[in-house]
């Protein structure tokens, strides 16, 4: 029975993780103002705007921070937290579960951001066409990011920029997001 709890866990994983990653690109997209005009960005707007659409009416966005993508990440990861403890037969408790969804949503964009920052230093690396529409989402998408250490940590003609923010960013998620999940564990479980 447990064979079949895996397969579904991470099928639900992984139909999740598409939906909400969606909205993350949504949310860094506004947030780091990409080219609309790009291919890439104009799918990621036209699939995401019928859910955003009417939830901006009542939470308009704050400076560049898109507030109805974020919240709509968190519900993802607060659903496919329900959604798998259901599986296994548990009833978290409220804050803990709301806390384990905070954590969820905190790691799915540190760990976005570390995918990212890698797929666009490989594209880099390759000699990819620069007005590729990946590679141009992508480097708009981690300049503000990389702006800091440019040209800082150059040796031998290589930037490792890219390297020192994702150590960074792997850090954040093994200091911050780690404990963040084991207190909504046990906050969620009793313990």
């Amino acid at each position: 029975m447990s064979y079949l709890i895996n397969a579904l866990s991470f099928l639900l994983e992984l139909a999740f993780g598409a939906a909400a990653a969606l909205f993350v690109l949504r949310l860094l997209a506004e947030a780091s103002r990409a080219d609309f005009h790009n291919p890439l960005s104009q799918f990621v707007y036209r699939s995401t705007n019928p859910v955003l659409a009417p939830l901006r009416r009542v939470l308009p966005n704050w400076r560049r921070i898109n507030i109805a993508a974020l919240l709509l990440v968190w519900l993802l990861m607060l659903l496919k937290r329900v959604v798998l403890f259901a599986l296994l037969g548990m009833f978290p408790r409220l804050a803990g579960l709301l806390l384990l969804s905070v954590a969820d949503t905190l790691d799915f964009i540190l760990m976005f951001y570390v995918v990212l920052i890698f797929v666009w230093s490989l594209m880099s690396l390759f000699q990819v066409e620069r007005y590729h529409p990946v590679y141009r989402l992508a480097g708009t998408l981690v300049e503000p990011l990389l702006r800091p250490l440019r040209g800082k940590l150059v040796v031998g003609g290589l930037d490792f920029a890219p390297w020192a923010v994702m150590i960074v960013l792997i850090l954040a998620r093994l200091l911050l997001v780690s404990p963040l999940t084991d207190l909504g564990a046990r906050l969620a479980l009793g313990v």
